[in-house]
């Protein structure tokens, strides 16, 4: 049996490792559990095929590529994989942006503002950004608390293709 994905970092809590193939069923979990559908989109994924394929030519080509990119939560003391956070660069923006999402039993105990402000400071300390963004839906009150918690702030709205929904664009210099 082969190891999880590499360990990127850990919390108090938490650890953030690299993902793997094996992780497609969470993944086709996670992709369709209700908030992500309502926030973040249909990604199409309905299939363990389709979380791997998402996987391989996502997150972990982003890492291939840049050198971060989204990753596992898991709890520190079980493993077990509770959501996702990391670095993302899109060419639609011009700063690197930072993505999360739990899964439902796990919202609301905390660990998204765990992950996600060591997130921050690992994209300071390891890749030495000096600017972090996040998007967010407008209507996805949680995700903005958690943003602004984290010291951004609202810069504007875009749209990263024509065909997209209005979304808030936060930024925080590092």
């Amino acid at each position: 049996m082969s190891m999880p994905g590499k360990a990127i970092f850990e919390t108090e809590r938490l650890i953030l490792r690299e993902f793997d193939l094996k992780d497609a069923a969470f993944i086709l979990e996670l992709l369709n559990s209700p908030g992500w559908l309502a926030y973040i989109g249909d990604r199409g994924v309905k299939t363990l095929d389709e979380a791997r394929a998402y996987l391989s030519d996502g997150p972990m080509a982003s890492f291939k590529q840049h050198g971060f990119g989204l990753a596992m939560v898991v709890l520190r003391e079980s493993g077990e994989g509770i959501g996702m956070c990391g670095l993302i660069k899109r060419d639609s923006l011009p700063n690197v942006d930072i993505g999360y999402a739990l899964l439902p039993k796990f919202m609301g105990q905390g660990y998204a503002f765990e992950i996600a402000s060591a997130t921050v400071n690992y994209a300071r300390a390891q890749h030495g950004l000096r600017r972090l963004v996040a998007i967010t839906d407008p209507k996805n009150a949680a995700s903005i608390k958690l943003l602004e918690k984290l010291g951004m702030q609202l810069v504007q709205e875009v749209q990263l293709r024509p065909d997209d929904i209005m979304l808030y664009l936060f930024g925080l210099d590092l």
